[in-house]
């Protein structure tokens, strides 16, 4: 008996070593690689100061009236994510892409990472460009932020558009295993799924180079504090905003997937959220989540005809 159990035991530290062996390999790879990757990162937008740190904003065209782009969650780089949708808004308005901190260019911060923070920090940058009348347009979790946005600054926001947004009636669902995730992208185990399945990117269709640029800030940006931060405060943030109602008197128009399965009654929560609005419509679109990846050229037109009608009443 103890002959087979000593080949076992010798068998199982084979594969122990193994896999340690693999574990250190990757982890080795991938650090050096962010910092290879880090030394490639072409720059994009400008810095403006905001609460002692640098936060990147991107502005492209220079029409009258102003559009100001916030992103979804965790979007890598905000600026590269939005290219089609400010290529087609930028023959007629000046675009704004704020990327948050935690986000694309901008600084990571300790600050918590509250709805209030959020729509802070947001509004500061657009003060330091002297912003202070603009469309507020955002995708995905900037609906809740948004709604927060609004009711500190109703006064700057002549309307909002949202991109398939989220709404404080849906929750903020399970909290997302980020712990497990940071250790998915330190071991470098992430950037090997990545390597693998390499359309795991979320990027528009754009050119090669940029869908790189893409690439590397997903790596970068990963679960960093600011993001880890955001989404521990997911359920907070949905039910801080339960209470809250975008002013009647806001142009309001809400651009959905028609056919969403991931979230039950999408459609009704979002007619729900412009029922009381005076100049309020929804949009339905045959498509994904990111809905200005493929749909950029319709959102363009819609908001502008949509605009038109808002200052004709």
């Amino acid at each position: 008996m103890k002959k087979p159990l000593k080949v076992v035991l010798m068998v199982l530290g084979i594969i122990l070593f193994v896999l340690i062996a693999l574990l250190v390999i990757m982890y080795s790879v991938n650090a050096v690689s962010n910092r290879s990757e880090n030394a490639k990162i072409q720059s994009y937008g400008q810095h403006v100061a905001v609460d002692g740190k640098n936060m990147n904003v991107l502005i492209q065209g220079s029409g009258e009236e102003t559009v100001v782009l916030l992103p979804g969650f965790a979007t890598a780089a905000p600026g590269l994510d939005f290219k089609p949708l400010v290529d087609e808004l930028a023959p007629f308005y000046k675009v704004v892409v704020v990327e948050p901190f935690g986000y694309g260019l901008s600084d990571i911060t300790d600050k918590e990472r509250t709805a209030a923070n959020i729509a802070s920090e947001i509004h500061e940058a657009l003060q330091q460009l002297n912003i202070d009348r603009y469309i507020l347009m955002g995708h995905s979790i900037a609906g809740i932020y948004s709604l927060e946005y609004i009711d500190q600054y109703r006064d700057e926001v002549s309307a909002f558009a949202g991109i398939d947004t989220s709404v404080p009636a849906q929750g903020g669902g399970e909290e997302l295993p980020v712990d497990a995730l940071k250790v998915l992208r330190d071991s470098g185990l992430y950037r090997l799924l990545l390597k693998i399945s390499p359309d795991q990117v979320i990027a528009p269709d754009v050119d090669t180079e940029t869908v790189e640029q893409i690439r590397i800030l997903t790596h970068k940006n990963m679960f960093n504090d600011s993001i880890t931060n955001e989404a521990k405060r997911f359920n907070d943030n949905f039910k801080a905003m339960e209470a809250k109602r975008f002013p009647a008197d806001l142009p309001l128009i809400l651009f959905l997937v028609s056919n969403s399965t991931d979230v039950e009654n999408w459609i009704p929560m979002h007619e729900e959220q412009i029922k009381d609005s005076v100049h309020g419509k929804i949009v339905t679109i045959d498509g994904t989540h990111y809905l200005h990846h493929q749909h950029s050229k319709e959102i363009a037109e819609q908001l502008r005809a949509f605009m038109s009608e808002a200052a004709a009443n």
